[in-house]
């Protein structure tokens, strides 16, 4: 089948999908740093009740570092910290997208597959409504 959309629909529709790849990078890399937050809580929990002098270690770079509870402690929290404000910061911008992208979808009333799948079967059913009112009637 040849593909008759115009150019600016054409357009619309690429801004619609990269909108909308977007929002789904923002997801993933959000549900990223959701685990490794979740990691995070996980040691400082454990390294919590330790002694401070207890020996810790640590992959910085790649390389497994040595210290100290008391060492590392303070870095994972801190590290915990930024983590959370990455993810505020994600969110924020994962919903100022999906506006956008809603936006775009009512501007130029785009619809997805199943939405139009949707709207074909109420269609039908309001039909079949009016022919069972119709015999009904009589």
């Amino acid at each position: 089948m040849v593909d008759e959309a115009s150019p600016d629909q054409q357009a619309v529709l690429q801004k619609y999908k990269n909108l909308e790849s977007q929002c789904r990078q923002f997801v993933t890399k959000i549900s990223e740093l959701e685990v490794e937050r979740n990691e995070h809580d996980l040691v400082i929990k454990t390294l919590t009740p330790l002694p401070p002098d207890r020996k810790a270690f640590r992959l910085v770079g790649g390389v497994l570092v040595e210290r100290t509870c008391k060492e590392v402690l303070p870095s994972v929290k801190e590290n915990r910290e930024n983590i959370d404000k990455v993810l505020n910061n994600l969110a924020d911008m994962l919903e100022a997208k999906s506006k956008e992208m809603k936006d775009w979808k009512v501007k130029y009333n785009i619809k997805t597959q199943e939405e139009a799948q949707e709207e074909e079967r109420r269609r039908q059913q309001e039909i079949r409504d009016r022919v069972e009112e119709g015999k009904e009637g009589k």
